[in-house]
């Protein structure tokens, strides 16, 4: 019982500082938001959303998988073969490097065709910041790179705080001396320049000192390497298109306008799966660990506690975005206010994805990487048609359901696959005590708020906030044991003692 309690403690130490890393890049990107939304208007942030969202499927397709290869690969080579990490890390960033270059090329001469005649305001966004996906791409690897040999505080800095927290000044000062929405969108990639340059200063700082005097891996290695890596890149271009598909969808099918109201709505969800990604970057190195050493009856409680604590905390975040829908809307700006609706469908998917953990991590890095892309191609096959028959005659509720119904398949796909490849069986039901715990702790008291105040309201909002953490704090406290957050008090146990 010890282990346990050492590996929560473990895991909630990592899991506190990756939540106040996510919570502060969520809290930034949506003053970014908030800024694109107010300065540019629904039509104007909408073009700049396209633009930014081609970019982010670009660039999840030009890192090759090696963000996620590093995570799967690295922690393995630091117990078998210390020394090889840097000659791979030189591979990687080559391969990224040709990869991105070469598909910018191509888009270049694209763009025109492709958005020209309906949109050319979103083909000049386009291929003015489609220049700077290599170095997206290098600055993402890198990140990756750093979290997975152990430094979680300085991958946290970087990628959580230098990089979103830059670019809400950059995009403000963009559109307020130029005007110009293509040089806006190339504000909002700058940062990734800062992040590159740190993200690498720090990892060789990292890289083990007797590394040896190889510049490139041997050819096998590199071969374990693109094996893993290259379905890591279908699917990691096809995550990027679950996220940014439907704002293009709904921008080509619906108009730009549309397509600004939807994203302002999306980024309230991304805002929201803070937990989840915080989570996920704690477990992902692990659970690749307890794999490569066959510890499945650790790994099955590692992965039981996070699964836990990612439906008490996350949930709790969505049952409140959903009911004052109207009253978050209205921050973006009176004309957002059409978007509520649209939230509330994408909250109600994300709650119910929650229940299946961090399902996904789990499974690329047992080194399945290849049965994840063909999830998030059939996946994307059933959200672009799910799209282009409800947005139509839905709009973007229809987007916005499409979107919902694909989080939840992928998740079921994903956990028969975990099931049959490595023999963990995840069961729904260890997901149920913390899902109606915060049902009724937050669920009750936001909703009388909203019945006495409005859901459009603010001051409902902070009143039905304020009495949902004191309900949802009090049931923490009288449910710590079923809910594993005996770990969560070791933390600051630990700090008061120095440890």
């Amino acid at each position: 019982m010890s282990g346990d309690r050492t590996d929560r403690r473990g895991l909630a130490r990592s899991g506190a500082l990756g939540f106040a890393g996510a919570a502060a890049s969520a809290g930034l990107g949506f003053a970014l938001t908030v800024v694109l939304a107010r300065m540019l208007g629904p039509a104007g942030s909408g073009v700049v959303t396209q633009a930014t969202g081609v970019f982010a499927v670009v660039m999840g397709l030009t890192k090759v998988g090696l963000d996620s290869t590093s995570i799967y690969l690295l922690p393995r080579l630091r117990i078998d073969a210390p020394e090889q990490i840097r000659a791979c890390l030189t591979f990687m960033a080559a391969t990224t490097i040709g990869v991105s270059a070469a598909t910018v090329l191509v888009l270049e001469a694209a763009a025109p065709l492709i958005w020209s005649a309906r949109e050319p305001e979103v083909a000049e966004a386009v291929r003015a910041v489609v220049w700077l996906v290599p170095l997206g791409s290098l600055a993402v690897v890198a990140a990756a790179a750093l979290r997975a040999v152990g430094s979680m505080r300085e991958y946290v800095v970087v990628q959580n705080i230098a990089l979103p927290g830059s670019r809400p000044l950059l995009v403000a000062a963009a559109a307020a001396l130029s005007g110009s929405l293509a040089l806006v969108a190339v504000a909002w990639a700058l940062p990734f320049l800062v992040a590159l340059v740190a993200s690498w200063t720090l990892l060789l700082r990292r890289l083990p000192a007797s590394a040896s005097s190889a510049r490139w891996p041997d050819a096998p290695r590199r071969r374990e390497i693109l094996s893993f890596a290259l379905p890591r890149t279908l699917t990691a271009g096809l995550e990027q298109g679950l996220v940014w598909l439907d704002v293009l969808l709904v921008g080509a099918l619906a108009g730009s306008a549309a397509a600004g109201v939807y994203a302002g709505a999306s980024r309230f969800i991304q805002a929201g799966l803070i937990v989840d990604t915080a989570l996920r970057v704690v477990v992902s190195p692990r659970f690749s660990r307890l794999l490569h050493l066959g510890r499945l009856d650790e790994l099955d409680r590692l992965y039981s506690t996070a699964t836990t604590w990612l439906v008490l905390f996350a949930t709790p975040i969505h049952i409140l975005m959903a009911v004052f829908a109207p009253a978050l809307m209205r921050l973006l700006g009176d004309e957002f206010a059409s978007g509520s609706a649209v939230l509330v469908v994408l909250c109600l998917g994300a709650v119910v994805t929650f229940l299946a953990g961090n399902i996904h991590s789990l499974l690329i890095m047992s080194g399945r990487s290849g049965w994840a892309a063909v999830n998030k191609a059939v996946v994307l096959v059933v959200n672009v048609v799910g799209n282009i028959v409800l947005v139509p005659r839905l709009g973007m509720i229809g987007a916005a359901a499409a979107w919902a119904a694909c989080m939840v398949l992928d998740a079921l796909m994903a956990g028969v696959q975990v099931i049959a490849f490595t023999g963990l069986r995840p069961r729904i039901g260890r997901a149920v005590l913390p899902l109606l715990g915060g049902l009724v702790s937050v669920g009750a008291p936001s909703a009388v708020a909203a019945l006495i105040a409005g859901r459009d309201s603010f001051t409902g909002l902070l009143i039905g906030t304020a009495a949902s953490a004191a309900c949802f704090a009090l049931m923490c406290r009288v449910m710590r044991r079923p809910l594993h957050l005996s770990g969560l008090g070791a933390v600051f146990s630990a700090r008061r003692d120095g440890g």
